[in-house]
């Protein structure tokens, strides 16, 4: 029997762990690292560091390569059997690994629940009738970073708030009924698509770690400031991840 850990990581900083996720972590009998390739190197470096920071025992900790997802042909079936080809590749390091069964740890950015597909992968493997159970460690969201980072509300007062991602806001525009949205996934710069007259915008990339860069004020003012420095900073590190909330004022 597999006993998955799911553990939400926080944005990278080792402080954004739980008591409940180190201790989650230490109680593994193998922790599995993602390597994602030379252009997201950062990403394994800092697993390796949380591990470095917060393993008081010791604890089997392989890395193996990520499938590459096709960017060609549709969305959604590309996501997909990229999905299968993670399980896949799952499958074969606990049957490396984890013959006989045991605690398996994965570190998820973030928290599991939000726009991430960890769950949605661990099913495949229960589909396909491996002996396992599930368990969630909740981890601090880029949301939380985000509205920490800038001292600010997520909520209006008595209001409600949209999370979507950039994909939706490009094709489908300001969600209707609200004043407050969050975009995640960003490839690029989403908020241009959006008519910038009366919008404010809070955004931040890299929350939590060493270089987070952050900006807020006037669309009309900050999207193009915004859409430079995530241009040098891509171009700095050879990747970015990063998150906005906007709201109509």
């Amino acid at each position: 029997m597999i006993a998955l850990n799911l553990i939400g990581i926080g944005t990278g900083n080792p402080d954004h762990l739980t008591a409940e996720a180190v201790r989650a972590m230490n109680e593994a009998d193998l922790i599995l690292l993602p390597r994602k390739g030379s252009a997201r190197s950062d990403l394994i470096d800092l697993r390796r560091t949380i591990c470095a920071a917060v393993l008081s025992r010791p604890v089997r900790v392989v890395e193996f390569d990520m499938p590459v997802r096709d960017a060609s042909g549709n969305y959604v079936q590309a996501v997909q059997d990229w999905h299968d080809a993670i399980a896949t590749a799952w499958r074969d390091q606990i049957a490396a690994h984890l013959p006989q069964g045991g605690r398996l740890a994965l570190l998820v950015w973030g928290d599991p629940s939000l726009y991430d597909s960890t769950l949605r992968i661990a099913q495949r493997l229960l589909a396909g009738g491996m002996a396992m159970t599930v368990r969630v460690v909740p981890g601090i969201t880029s949301i939380q970073a985000l509205t920490a980072a800038h001292a600010i509300p997520l909520n209006p007062l008595a209001g409600a708030v949209t999370i979507t991602t950039a994909r939706a806001l490009r094709d489908h525009g300001w969600p209707q009924g609200v004043d407050t949205v969050v975009v995640m996934l960003d490839s690029g710069c989403a908020f241009e698509a959006i008519a910038p007259q009366g919008v404010s915008i809070w955004w931040g990339a890299y929350l939590g770690m060493a270089h987070q860069a952050l900006e807020h004020g006037p669309l009309a003012e900050t999207g193009p400031r915004i859409a430079a420095l995530r241009a040098e900073l891509r171009q700095r590190h050879g990747w970015i991840m990063d998150v906005y909330l906007m709201r109509r004022v």
